[in-house]
């Protein structure tokens, strides 16, 4: 599925997101920034050894040894990946919505972009960020990602947005989700 906001470009698509064709892709990484599962684990894997190398860069350099706390970002080369650029973000872990989950959540998302955008990246492709082992649901997680990119493409000229789904299961739930998050803002 594409929508066209403004001159961007919003894209569903199920796939790989170490095989997208993009400027940059997001890492739905641990605040170790180290590799771990999923997508993440996925990505160090694609990646080669030295993203090892460029995050422990990062860690010392941007975050003076510390983990990244949910809702930041930070940028790495794509090494062996056909994107340019990694973006890594932390999402949160699921407790029920009462740890300012939703909130740090839309932060991955709006933070990524906006640190593509200070690259002057014009296309960029995420995951569904925290919908796996950090148990996200996704039906909830969905509406936030695709309002927080579709607010952010509506107030600036970006390029191309996609989220490369997992699988069919993932790719319907947010079809559902950006149909009614579109609905949602015809009816304001």
């Amino acid at each position: 599925m594409k929508i066209e906001i403004n001159d961007n470009k919003l894209e569903l698509l199920v796939g790989d997101i170490t095989r997208q064709q993009t400027e940059a892709i997001v890492n739905a990484a641990n605040g170790s920034l180290l590799g771990g599962g999923g997508v993440d684990g996925a990505i160090h894997r694609a990646a080669g050894h030295e993203l090892l190398d460029e995050c422990k860069r990062v860690r010392m350099e941007k975050l003076n040894g510390e983990e990244l706390p949910a809702g930041e970002a930070v940028i790495t080369k794509g090494c062996e990946l056909p994107a340019d650029w990694i973006i890594h973000t932390v999402g949160p872990v699921w407790n029920g919505g009462t740890e300012k989950e939703e909130e740090k959540l839309a932060s991955c998302y709006r933070n990524a972009l906006k640190l593509a955008a200070e690259k002057e990246l014009k296309s960029i492709s995420f995951p569904s960020i925290s919908t796996g082992v950090y148990r996200f649901p996704i039906e909830q997680a969905s509406v936030i990602a695709l309002q927080t990119v579709i607010g952010f493409l509506r107030e600036h000229s970006f390029g191309s947005v996609a989220f490369t789904l997992f699988s069919e299961h993932d790719y319907r739930v947010y079809e559902a989700a950006l149909n009614r998050v579109l609905q949602d803002e015809e009816n304001r």
